[in-house]
């Protein structure tokens, strides 16, 4: 039995791969034999207690695009979000939990029971994605240890299976995100230094160019709308995705397209695809460049460029790459298992930290020499108004508490204080940003803080934000003078209040399913 695993959730496909018992990963096929599993979903329309998700849910979406679903990973975390399937509203989360029970459902069958895991995320997710994440594994019956940035999973097991030392990047991308991040690495010991990325920049939206050229293709020839249902939509979202794939392999790719108007045969070039695509891959060069920047390095500095995800087959982007650092990227790892494989290595060292009386001592062997130092991928801070000290008026601010790029685990405190006589209560806010105006951070968290009556002003509060070992953020406001504190908890779903009670009764409602 293996019961340390780690999961990709990945937006076009997913992976679980679990700890054998020297420590070493393994990937576990599906059912369906197949190494990694299409994150896509399929509600069954003749037996509405049947879910399926992989490759039978691609398949059949062609058919029925209003009981489909797929790129469910772009919407975690956003409460307003909803996908209605007989009558219910159905979530990202509970919709991911519908993936995870996939693969958790056929790892089990070969390895038995799963129980502890690491969930891999991309780097830049922010703590109401990585909490959503987190609720997703638990209402698919998983308990969730953990979770992991995706390069630094992929990174963790390249450098486990590799001789490497020097500085390296990790350029991710994959089906609908990207990732690029800065790392030392000395053996088995890997230093995270900094990270970068984009939440909508993947294979999805290079699928999304070739659907245009199609339709401008189309409409060139008949003047005519090639996509006038959805059901047309799906279909060559799928010819786009293999048109994708084959311009990896060839120069040219031909497809025949069917309208109303008539059918017609295209030919779309590498070139044309290059050509489609080269805002996109810019963005990508935009963020290397502010990556090397923010690691006060330069393209020179850098000794390997490992390649994650399956989007890295393009050429252009490894030519590119190629010529900016001098050498071609590596492909020294699968791109598209080793985030799954990094992961369950993560979550063998999460339990080697955190229980290690529960680790065989097999695994705990083969993991003896790994270290793995991360750090927080982003700033956070909470709104202060701090009187000016030439105006004396009061000026609304972000204040940075946590630093980015900050060695994890960490916490720092500052204090603050109330600003009028008779003040009973206080707006807390979590932020994440680098600016010090608050409208250009993010707003994670406001809640209200009530506070005793008849104080006058200038009343100390203690803010103490921590990020573990874990990619979990806790923040703590405590007024000082009454000893009452406000933890504050990051949370989706039912309008925030999506608790830990509440995803435990969801895993209850869900744990009848039939997922297929």
């Amino acid at each position: 039995m293996a019961d340390i695993a780690g999961i990709d959730l990945g937006t076009t496909f997913s992976a679980i791969a679990i700890l054998n018992s020297i420590g070493k990963p393994e990937i576990v096929p599906n059912a369906e034999g197949e190494r990694i599993t299409p994150s896509a979903i399929y509600f069954d329309e003749e037996d509405t207690e049947i879910i399926r998700v992989g490759i039978e849910a691609v398949n059949s979406r062609q058919l029925n695009p209003d009981r489909s679903v797929r790129w469910i990973k772009r919407y975690m975390g956003d409460d307003e979000y909803r996908k209605s399937i007989d009558d219910k509203q159905w979530t990202p989360e509970e919709l991911s939990s519908l993936i995870l029970k996939k693969l958790k459902q056929d790892a089990g069958s070969e390895h038995g029971e799963i129980t502890d895991v690491v969930i891999s995320v991309p780097a830049h997710f922010d703590e109401i994605r990585r909490k959503a994440t987190m609720d997703a594994g638990k209402m698919a019956g998983l308990n969730v240890i953990g979770i992991v940035n995706e390069p630094v999973a992929a990174a963790l097991y390249y450098a486990t299976n590799n001789d490497v030392s020097g500085r390296v990047l990790v350029y991710d991308l994959g089906g609908g995100t990207f990732d690029v991040t800065v790392l030392d690495i000395d053996g088995k010991e890997i230093n995270i230094i900094c990270s970068q990325g984009d939440h909508a920049l993947g294979g999805v939206d290079f699928d999304n160019k070739i659907v245009e050229i199609f339709e401008r293709s189309y409409r060139e020839k008949f003047d005519a709308d090639l996509i006038e249902t959805d059901e047309d939509r799906a279909k060559y979202e799928d010819e786009a995705e293999d048109v994708k794939k084959t311009l990896s392999r060839r120069n040219v790719a031909k497809k025949m397209l069917y309208g109303s108007a008539g059918s017609m045969k295209v030919e779309i070039s590498r070139e044309d695809f290059e050509e489609a695509i080269g805002p996109l891959i810019s963005r990508t060069d935009m963020l290397v460049d502010v990556i090397l920047k923010e690691a006060k390095c330069k393209a020179g500095d850098i000794n390997k460029v490992l390649l994650v995800g399956g989007s890295t087959r393009i050429p252009t982007i490894q030519g590119r790459l190629e010529e900016k650092f001098g050498f071609a990227p590596e492909i020294a790892v699968n791109v598209d298992e080793c985030v799954s494989l990094g992961a369950a290595i993560h979550a063998g060292l999460t339990k080697l930290r955190d229980e290690p009386n529960e680790v065989s001592s097999g695994v705990a062997g083969g993991l003896k020499d790994v270290k793995l130092t991360d750090v927080c991928n982003h700033s956070y801070g909470t709104i202060c108004a701090p009187r000016d000290s030439e105006t004396g008026q009061y000026v609304i601010e972000n204040s940075i508490i946590l630093d980015k790029n900050t060695p994890l685990p960490c916490s720092k405190a500052q204090t603050f204080y109330t600003m009028v006589d008779g003040q009973t209560e206080l707006q807390v806010s979590i932020t994440q940003g680098e600016d010090k105006d608050p409208d250009y951070v993010n707003k994670m968290a406001t809640e209200i803080f009530e506070l005793p009556a008849g104080r006058p002003a200038n009343r100390p509060i203690n803010v103490t934000y921590s990020y573990d070992a874990n990619q979990r953020m806790h923040c703590t406001f405590e007024d000082v003078d009454s000893g009452s504190v406000l933890e504050v908890e990051f949370a989706v779903g039912d309008n925030g209040q999506l608790s830990d009670k509440n995803v435990s009764a969801k895993a209850a409602q869900l744990e009848g399913l039939k997922v297929k």
